[in-house]
């Protein structure tokens, strides 16, 4: 399974190279697939690729759906391993 993940544009390093936060991390990603990028923009990344632009308002969706999905895993995670106390 491919995941693309919204991410958050800190720092034009070239016109190849940006750093970008990643869920708190600060990751160098390339931008070379991405025409107009500005600090503050919000791309989807790919095995270290910016694909596209993403509009804010979806990003800031995507990545509550995402957070949402990590606590789901987090609580099933707690319920599988109360099975095996039991």
């Amino acid at each position: 399974m491919c995941l693309a993940i919204p991410v958050r544009i800190e720092e034009l390093i070239d016109a190849e190279r940006a750093m970008a936060d990643i869920g708190g991390v600060r990751k160098e990603i390339n931008i070379a697939l991405v025409d107009d990028l500005s600090v503050g923009d919000y791309v989807i990344l790919h095995v270290g690729y910016a694909l596209n632009k993403l509009d804010p308002e979806e990003a800031a969706r995507t990545l509550a759906l995402f957070e949402e999905l990590g606590q789901l895993q987090e609580a099933y995670d707690e319920a599988k391993a109360g099975e095996g106390a039991a």
